[in-house]
């Protein structure tokens, strides 16, 4: 399989770009995702032109619009990164990214939480690094996380899974854009969708259904709606929800016991006594066993590689 190219911070790749020499190499960052994602890696304060090691600096002013100030000399560097950045981004744009992983509390890679210190006296955590914020500015509808969630299951979890999934909108967008395939990508997605967010799936059908009425900007739409989706969490009963959706296809074919033993093994992850592994097999078993067609296309079923066990942990 083709890696995926995703944005990382250099330090958290193990790099010595840090303020006092040092990194934040996280292992399952480049051993356990490296197997699947080519990093593309960005130090903001480096790039921009500062030595290692450097002088600290940190956010001040209004949460909103923060200064990058360096904590000893005063020195602003805001201007300057900011320019930097805007280069930096018409590069990255050329890269083909599907996500971005930033280095948490970083005033200048923090994508949420990092400390702004105001003229109040105590720092509040409402800012966003520099660099960070001109990025998902700039790249709105791309996956990001920040090492700290990455290490939450479920955060870590959703972030892969939009991951990849904004890898497939790439690969129709390479191809011919047809309302066909796009009609195809949909299908494909659609219990994906609905184990986010069934308002997003509902809207999203009634788009694809009337897609002859506005051809020119329906993918744009499209995905736009479907990001705003996948970003909310599928939480145990809207999974529980698409499971049982799913048993609807196979009650003709397996019997009253197996259909019991299904049910179940739902109801438990419901309840939290099991992951969701453990429903998610038993019902993939029948899906191949009984040939579903409907089913086994579903991305829902295999949203990313087995091997990452991410859903052992939700």
């Amino acid at each position: 399989m083709e890696k995926i190219r995703i944005g990382v911070s250099t330090c958290l790749l193990g790099e010595k770009v840090r303020y006092d020499g040092g990194h934040q190499h996280d292992h399952y960052i480049t051993e356990t995702l490296g197997r699947y994602f080519e990093y593309i890696p960005v130090c903001p304060e480096v790039e921009y032109g500062l030595p290692v090691p450097r002088e600290p600096m940190h956010l001040v002013g209004n949460p909103g619009m923060p200064r990058l100030i360096t904590i000893k000399t005063g020195i602003d560097h805001t201007d300057g990164m900011v320019t930097w950045a805007d280069r930096r981004l018409k590069e990255l744009r050329k890269e083909g990214l599907c996500g971005f992983i930033f280095k948490s509390k970083s005033p200048s890679s923090g994508m949420q939480g990092v400390k702004v210190y105001t003229s109040a006296g105590m720092p509040t955590r409402k800012g966003v690094g520099i660099f960070a914020r001109a990025f998902m500015q700039c790249f709105p509808l791309l996956p990001v996380v920040d090492d700290g969630r990455l290490h939450d299951p479920i955060l870590r979890e959703n972030f892969v899974e939009r991951v990849f999934a904004y890898r497939s909108w790439q690969n129709l967008l390479e191809g011919d854009k047809s309302i066909r395939s796009l009609i195809d990508f949909h299908t494909n997605h659609k219990l994906l969708l609905m184990s986010h967010s069934p308002k997003h799936y509902s809207a999203l059908g009634r788009m694809v259904a009337s897609a002859k009425n506005h051809v020119a900007d329906l993918h744009a739409e499209y995905i736009r709606t479907m990001t705003d989706g996948l970003r909310l969490i599928a939480t145990p009963r809207k999974h529980a929800n698409v499971l049982q959706h799913m048993l609807g296809y196979l009650r003709t074919m397996v019997t009253r016991d197996e259909k019991q033993e299904l049910l179940d093994i739902i109801d438990k992850y419901r309840r939290g006594l099991v992951p969701l592994v453990a429903p998610m097999v038993l019902v993939t078993h029948y899906v191949r066993k009984f040939d579903v067609q409907y089913l086994k296309r579903q991305s829902y079923l295999n949203p990313h590689p087995a091997e990452l066990m991410l859903r052992n942990h939700v």
